[in-house]
């Protein structure tokens, strides 16, 4: 059963900007793993977490540390959530994420679709 879809865009070089005027931000939103990225794929992922935040309804609380968007084995997205962002999904009683990363001509996006159990 989809419990939640949520969608964001961002504009690459915009993102880019905002993160060289404000670096902590980067600590924020980013895991160790993922300040490694090259700005496109920071981009997505930024955008995969608004996504799925937006297809939880947005709780308040919830710390970006806690959710890390890697790809799999597979080649596509996976999260890995943690603390407040795992509590919040498992309060819904999310089984699995499903993710779509893009980025393409400057804009990143990502769509999350959130599924429950029967």
């Amino acid at each position: 059963m989809i419990i939640g879809v949520g969608i964001d865009v961002v504009d690459v070089a915009r993102f880019g900007e905002t993160l060289k005027r404000t670096p902590r931000l980067i600590e924020r939103l980013f895991t160790p793993s993922e300040r490694e990225l090259p700005l496109n794929s920071r981009a997505a992922r930024f955008a995969a977490k608004e996504a799925l935040a937006k297809a939880m309804g947005a709780p308040a609380g919830l710390s970006w540390q806690d959710c890390e968007i890697h790809r799999g084995q597979d080649g596509r997205p996976h999260i890995e959530a943690r603390g407040t962002v795992a509590a919040a999904l498992a309060g819904l009683g999310v089984v699995h994420v499903h993710l779509s990363l893009s980025h393409d001509a400057g804009i990143a996006s990502a769509v999350a679709v959130i599924e429950g159990g029967p």
